[in-house]
């Protein structure tokens, strides 16, 4: 039997993290706080939006006397807000998992000094494609990722279209969201001249977001691969992307 090497093993050991458990549970308890919050609703009763909202407000309505909620109602409520809170704690307990592994990974830590890749996305990474060795460039990594938009030709014009939906959905995911808050935090910030606000001003930042998730997975392989350090103002030849 062929033994596996250490970076095999970590690979198979970390990936279910990622898949199997972090995200299972954290849309398990996405879909607990969404019950909680319709049943509420049949009562006229309003929670806004995320899990922070629904444990904030629940004691009051719990306590509530005059909302009129049935007392089995209530006990209902009580029951799916303790099993709420016990998937949060699932969370959080494997969010802490995730993070000692990042800090001891030289290459997890390494991929988080990119804006809009944290730890988590950095370990997931890492624990997926390894050093990214099986990939010829930086664009086969963002194709097989799915951050490649499709293309289609009309009259000897290409047309960009939507991104493909192939790849790791789990890893373009994380990717497309850290994307959207480096935008986010860059519309604050006064470099009208800078790559990502020019691109937020040619296009919406939906599409935006996913040039620079593009070019984040573009700037992975780079690291992983050729063993590099990231270095924030280091300016290389313009990568196509959404233009």
């Amino acid at each position: 039997m062929k033994r596996l090497n250490k970076t095999q093993g970590i690979q198979i050991v970390t990936r279910p993290y990622f898949t199997d458990n972090v995200e299972l549970h954290v849309k398990a308890r996405t879909a607990q706080a969404n019950q909680i919050r319709g049943l509420l609703s049949e009562f006229g009763i309003v929670i806004p939006q995320g899990i922070h909202a629904v444990f904030k407000k629940i004691p009051d309505i719990l306590e509530d006397a005059e909302n009129e909620l049935p007392g089995t109602f209530r006990h209902l409520i009580t029951r799916l807000a303790d099993n709420l809170k016990e998937m949060d704690h699932q969370v959080d307990e494997l969010e802490k998992q995730i993070n000692l592994w990042h800090r001891q990974n030289e290459a997890s830590r390494k991929l988080a000094d990119i804006p809009g890749i944290g730890p988590i996305t950095a370990s997931a990474i890492v624990a997926t494609v390894g050093k990214a060795q099986e990939f010829k460039n930086g664009r086969q990594l963002a194709a097989w990722m799915g951050l490649v938009p499709r293309q289609s030709s009309s009259g000897g014009k290409q047309n960009l279209l939507g991104i493909s939906k192939r790849g790791d959905t789990y890893l373009r995911t994380l990717l497309i969201h850290g994307a959207r808050s480096v935008i986010y935090h860059a519309g604050n910030k006064a470099e009208p001249d800078s790559w990502l606000n020019k691109l937020v001003g040619r296009r919406n930042k939906n599409i935006a977001a996913v040039g620079l998730a593009n070019k984040n997975a573009r700037i992975i392989w780079a690291l992983l691969a050729h063993d590099r350090i990231f270095h924030p103002d280091y300016t290389p030849t313009a990568i196509a992307v959404a233009a």
